[in-house]
């Protein structure tokens, strides 16, 4: 079998060319002075043309057929301008500089189109046969097809690109780290023989500092920033002692227990702060990556900021123990409080029913304005009067009742004379109608009398509402 013969059957895609117009072209182009050949080139784009059209295809193998969809070599290169288009210029250019740096070869990677205007990427390797280095009428040149490996690397180059794009552009706040150095901590523990990891950070609770030390931010993205008001990553990291304080080391103590326990996914509600000193309210998600299981190396963590959400939910706590016009708490609030009082006391305990004056005859004579004034007033007047123990609610219009847990007749009759002075002092510093109230106390020392402790006060009260109504002018606002 001749040498053609084996160059025809290779299953390699193989060329043999002619360059010895390009040598001439590139002779020619020294003598004129020039000595960077891409340069050259980038400055005069005709003379790519020129390399291209000097360069002659003297025989192709089957094998090259085949490749880009050719039925002879004839049909090949007349339709050269097919399989060579202006993305394949850049890559042709690495090729011939070699020749022209004075290499005897030359390789690279470049992309060619079959006939048929399929995309190949291709690997090529030329060489400048021996004998024929003084002229280069004869260079063999070799293809290989990595069309495939090509397109699995820009479908992975994509993926990876939308992977990225999906944590540097996601609306929660995503966290890599890298918890190896705390693995081995942990490791390090369980080889010492502990085994209440609970108990052992209750006695060592420096372990759990040190920890956090231990821990390391491999990447956040912009949201994170954002949320935590951080102008860089760089000045996001130098100051995450900042950010992790207070509430948070008693989180990341149970986020500890729960990987000694083997807990890979955590998810909980923590605090941290931002920057600028404002708390932050945040679900947080914790993942050792697949593939990380064995050594936490790689861990995310994704943030979501519900701060809105708890605030209204504290708002709607606040509003179902609460009443929204004097600020005291409510009639459900006194509910549940007198029921405990009456389980737990502390006893004695003491109550003082109120009930304003002229309310309604204020609302008809002046408007519900002026009425909810009175009511405001008299929430502050009571505001001031509690204390962390005792408890002042409105229990629907006009009436008002003060429990005091822990206290007799005597300091009960004390806080009622205080009631009436600050009212003293409110009409003082209002114009319009005066603020005035009916007071009733009375006071139990077991929770079997509370019912009746609060009648009671609710019969003295209306005693001494009808005294004043008495009194002449007394049911009538100014």
């Amino acid at each position: 079998m001749g040498l053609s013969s084996v160059f025809d059957l290779l299953p390699t895609s193989l060329l043999l060319e002619d360059y010895s117009q390009l040598k001439i072209l590139f002779d020619v182009w020294r003598a004129q002075g020039v000595t960077n050949l891409r340069e050259h080139l980038r400055m005069n784009p005709e003379c790519i043309t020129q390399c291209i059209q000097s360069m002659r295809v003297l025989h192709v193998n089957q094998c090259t057929l085949d490749l880009f969809g050719a039925a002879s070599q004839e049909e090949l290169m007349s339709q050269l301008d097919v399989v060579l288009r202006n993305d394949t210029f850049d890559a042709y250019i690495g090729e011939i500089e070699q020749l022209w740096q004075g290499q005897t070869g030359f390789h690279g990677q470049t992309v060619n189109y079959t006939l048929d205007g399929r995309r190949l990427d291709v690997l090529i390797k030329g060489r400048l046969l021996p004998g024929y280095e003084h002229d280069w009428s004869q260079v063999l040149v070799l293809l290989e097809d990595i069309t495939e490996q090509e397109n699995a690397r820009r479908l992975l180059a994509a993926s990876e690109n939308y992977a990225r794009g999906i944590f540097r552009y996601a609306p929660v706040s995503l966290w890599v780290e890298d918890f190896s150095a705390i693995k081995r901590l942990l490791d390090e523990l369980r080889s010492q023989g502990i085994v209440d990891f609970r108990t052992f950070i209750d006695v060592h609770p420096d372990f759990v500092e040190r920890c956090l030390r231990e821990l390391r931010v491999l990447d956040v993205n912009r949201h994170t920033l954002n949320l935590f008001k951080a102008s860089s990553k760089k000045e996001l990291l130098r100051r995450q002692v900042e950010m992790f304080r207070d509430e948070t080391n008693m989180t990341f103590r149970e986020q500890l227990i729960d990987l000694w326990e083997g807990k890979l996914f955590q998810q909980r509600e923590v605090i941290n702060y931002a920057l600028d000193g404002s708390l932050i309210n945040l679900h947080m998600q914790f993942s050792v990556l697949d593939g990380y299981e064995n050594d936490w190396g790689m861990v995310l963590v994704a943030l979501t900021d519900i701060t809105a959400r708890k605030k209204a939910e504290q708002y709607l706590e606040y509003l179902g123990k609460h009443d929204v016009l004097t600020q005291l708490k409510n009639r459900s609030f006194f509910v549940d409080e007198l029921n405990r009082l009456k389980r737990k006391g502390p006893f004695p305990v003491s109550a003082i029913a109120i009930d304003l004056n002229n309310l309604k005859e204020t609302n008809d004579a002046l408007g519900h304005a002026a009425g909810d004034t009175l009511l405001r007033r008299m929430g502050e007047v009571l505001s001031k009067v509690v204390d962390g123990v005792s408890q002042a609610s409105r229990l629907g219009g006009d009436e008002f009742i003060v429990l005091l847990p822990g206290t007799g007749a005597k300091k009960a009759r004390q806080v009622c004379d205080v009631i009436k002075q600050l009212i003293a002092m409110s009409n003082q510093y209002h114009v319009g109608t005066p603020l005035s109230v009916a007071l009733g106390m009375a006071t139990c020392t077991d929770g079997k009398d509370m019912d009746d402790m609060l009648r009671e006060a609710d019969m003295a009260m209306y005693e001494d509402k009808r005294q004043y109504q008495a009194t002449p002018g007394g049911a009538v606002p100014e």
